[in-house]
């Protein structure tokens, strides 16, 4: 569901859970659905070992469904499932509200009404506000695309390993274990 009326980010925030349910695409309201058992498992598994490895190292914050207003004027605002802020970005955390600007790391997982191409170019707004990576893992298929700045798209499978590159050094996660 769409609305014709624009929105601002400010009076997204302002609805408080009535809200919930909606990101803003150039100033649109469009609904969401509540995920799945299955897209819930996948999310708190990479939640979990991103926050394990993240507080273990002193590199930010791992955060689930944050919103993060990737342009302004019409506001697109965006909470992907599991995001990764580096320590010491100006203006993080907002005290109310949304952050401006994209996550370091976005992570979308699939759902059964989610096309891919539509993540796909959920993908390439966080890059083009400044996101540095963005997985989109499909439990469906039990594969995660990795999206870099100036790179080409890159497919994971179960054998392969998932890791953080330069936003997250060091941190590695077999794709089995994402579906496990």
């Amino acid at each position: 569901m769409q609305t014709d009326e624009l929105v601002t980010a400010e009076q997204l925030v302002a609805m408080g859970r009535a809200g919930y349910a909606f990101e803003l695409v150039d100033g649109r309201m469009v609904s969401m659905n509540p995920p799945n058992h299955p897209h819930g498992e996948v999310a708190v598994t990479i939640a979990t070992a991103m926050k394990i490895f993240v507080r273990a190292n002193g590199l930010g914050r791992v955060v689930a469904e944050s919103g993060y207003i990737l342009k302004s004027d019409p506001d697109t605002v965006r909470g992907p499932d599991v995001s990764f802020v580096r320590a010491g970005r100006a203006g993080y955390p907002p005290p109310h509200g949304f952050f401006r600007g994209a996550p370091d790391l976005a992570v979308e997982v699939r759902s059964p009404d989610d096309s891919m191409a539509g993540l796909l170019a959920k993908g390439a707004e966080y890059l083009s506000a400044g996101a540095q990576l963005v997985w989109i893992v499909d439990p469906e298929d039990r594969t995660v695309r990795v999206l870099r700045r100036g790179d080409e798209l890159r497919m994971l499978f179960e054998g392969d390993a998932l890791d953080g590159g330069a936003v997250l050094p060091e941190f590695t996660m077999p794709i089995a274990e994402i579906f496990a």
